[in-house]
């Protein structure tokens, strides 16, 4: 009995520090309401400081839309997105964002890489490109943190 008991304590501490095993990541996962900031420095072709915040919704289908206000070497403006996201099982995920201006014009295409954390309940990423109507590419070292603000969370 009492060597029935120890085992059993020893199971239950070794079980409490074992580390967690999640289930993969999958559309489902990052499914919701993200508030997001992006830093950092587009090259135009000299650098030029970049900030903007806003939101982005991802849907259980793969689109995500969302706006944000910007600034971009002082110079500001409102915005909206609409675009496609893939995710991979290890919870990686890549964003094709169309960027569009009050009017309703296409202003630039970024591709954005990242990485979901904390159970769905925050993105992480960086700008692979950044892309012009005409088909320019600018430089660019920016990086997004969202934070999930509505939707579904683990």
């Amino acid at each position: 009995m009492k060597g029935s008991r120890i085992c059993a304590i020893v199971a239950a501490v070794l079980l409490s520090v074992a580390p967690r095993v999640y289930a993969a990541c999958s559309n489902a996962t990052v499914a919701g309401t993200y508030g997001f900031t992006t830093t950092g420095t587009l090259f135009l072709p000299g650098p030029a400081p970049v900030a903007a915040a806003g939101s982005i919704t991802f849907d259980l289908n793969g689109s995500a839309t969302g706006s944000q206000d910007r600034s971009v070497a002082g110079n500001f403006a409102h915005e909206t997105i609409q675009g496609t996201y893939t995710i991979n099982s290890n919870c990686t995920l890549r964003l094709i964002a169309n960027v569009y201006d009050d009017s309703g014009a296409l202003v630039r295409t970024a591709v954005i890489d990242g990485v979901v954390v904390a159970n769905g309940k925050q993105i992480r990423g960086m700008f692979e490109s950044v892309t012009l109507p005409n088909g320019a590419s600018l430089g660019s070292v920016l990086t997004v943190d969202a934070i999930r603000v509505q939707g579904h969370a683990h």
